[in-house]
């Protein structure tokens, strides 16, 4: 057995519907972000600054891009003696009924198929996280916030409003600390009508022998989420949850509008996510970004309030945008409002307003994406990776275009909210 510490176990593996296309070929953790980072580089980094060096990722969807990603955990310093990053998938195995197990039926369940890790670890406490959340925490402190209140489990909550809470695990919180947190009096999960406002960020903290036995009495039941049966399942018998109460950032990646807000909120003097204030790790040798060129602008080239990485090549206009390694914006193109994945080439004279373009695409001559340039849009449309668009090609606003279509597959107008496969 290992020497006891903190084991921190993330939630990497699944996709979600909403995020469509961006989803299609990987899991929600690895949608690129930033212009050059991964969501799940957030937590990653969180628990490098945090100081804990044990990390278990629990992968599912496609682990392709996630492995190659994560690579060696060196990224993060996760590289010696009593530390490192494990990528767990799921695994078939005979358990002692005789019954074969094979694909986690849900986030509980991907943690109790993994316990025997877990107890090899031996660890004081067990830190749960999702893999797309995008936000700044120091976790020792809520660790320390855990011991001091000997808690059974301690839960992260960050406060967005009754109009929004419907989307989340909510509690009603006491106020026995004040801003800092208190003892979770009641919780739901996704209520129809919410009777508070504190979402939880998926940030739980475990006795270990609470969590064991609160796995262990889940797998009679059908269904296997730590927010939707765990959490209840411990308030029903009177556990000591308390919650600690984040007051920084949160963004939160489960739909299109979401994920390109957050981008959004990369840009300005003042920027909600200062990336490197946040002291934001990747790992640079994926997609060889850290060998990019640095980015070259043409004499006529205009940017504005956007950010544009090394690879880039801009002859055009790019507003309010963030471009990864790779893209190329052609001579008399604008692009405004949007996000444009790694290695995508914007042909002459094109306009992008309000759109997300997955890895790999070539847009050719006079291609029009989203409303005119210069107004505000109000969907964002979504073009799938390694596409081949047509020159003068329309496409409307809200559109969702999916992944490898070649020319011939393209009509010359792809109508506003259109799903084209």
């Amino acid at each position: 057995m290992l020497k006891p510490s903190t084991l921190a176990m993330i939630l990497a593996g699944s996709r979600v519907d909403k995020l469509n296309v961006l989803t299609y070929y990987r899991p929600k953790s690895t949608v690129p972000f930033g212009g050059f980072a991964r969501v799940i580089d957030f937590p990653l980094s969180n628990l490098l600054h945090s100081g804990i060096e044990k990390i278990a990722i629990l992968s599912q969807y496609r682990s392709y891009s996630l492995i190659n990603h994560i690579g060696t955990g060196a990224a993060w310093d996760m590289i010696g003696r009593d530390r490192g990053v494990y990528i767990l998938p799921p695994f078939k195995d005979n358990n002692t009924s005789g019954d074969t197990t094979d694909w986690y039926r849900g986030t509980a369940d991907a943690v109790y198929k993994n316990l025997d890790f877990v107890r090899y670890h031996n660890p004081e406490e067990i830190l749960i996280l999702s893999g797309d959340h995008i936000y700044k925490m120091d976790y020792e402190e809520v660790i320390a916030y855990h011991h001091k209140k000997g808690a059974d489990m301690t839960i992260g909550f960050v406060q967005v409003g009754k109009e929004k809470a419907h989307q989340f695990g909510i509690a009603e919180i006491d106020n026995e600390d004040g801003e800092r947190g208190g003892r979770v009096k009641q919780y739901w999960e996704k209520p129809e009508n919410p009777e508070a406002d504190w979402a939880s960020l998926t940030v739980l903290i475990f006795k270990p022998e609470i969590l064991y036995k609160a796995l262990h009495e889940n797998q009679v039941s059908d269904s296997f989420e730590f927010g939707r049966d765990i959490i209840p399942q411990l308030m029903a018998q009177g556990k000591k949850i308390y919650g600690y109460k984040h007051k920084g950032y949160w963004g939160y990646t489960g739909t299109i509008e979401e994920y390109w807000q957050a981008n959004m909120d990369l840009l300005g003097e003042n920027p909600a996510i200062d990336m490197e204030a946040w002291g934001l790790r990747s790992n640079m040798d994926h997609r060889g970004i850290s060998d990019a060129q640095p980015a070259l602008l043409y004499e006529d080239a205009e940017v504005h309030n956007s950010l544009v990485y090394n690879g880039c090549v801009v002859e055009g206009t790019v507003k309010n945008s963030v471009l990864f390694p790779g893209v190329h914006v052609g001579k008399g193109a604008v692009v405004e409002n949007s996000v444009l994945f790694f290695s995508n080439h914007i042909g002459e004279d094109c306009r992008f307003n309000k759109v997300i373009t997955d890895v790999k695409s070539v847009f050719g001559k006079g291609v029009c994406i989203g409303p005119e340039t210069g107004t505000n849009a109000e969907h964002v449309t979504v073009i799938g990776w390694n596409s081949s668009v047509p020159d003068g090609v329309r496409i409307g606003e809200g559109a969702t275009v999916y992944p490898n279509l070649h020319p011939e597959q393209w009509p010359l107008e792809v109508k506003p909210g259109e799903v084209l496969r």
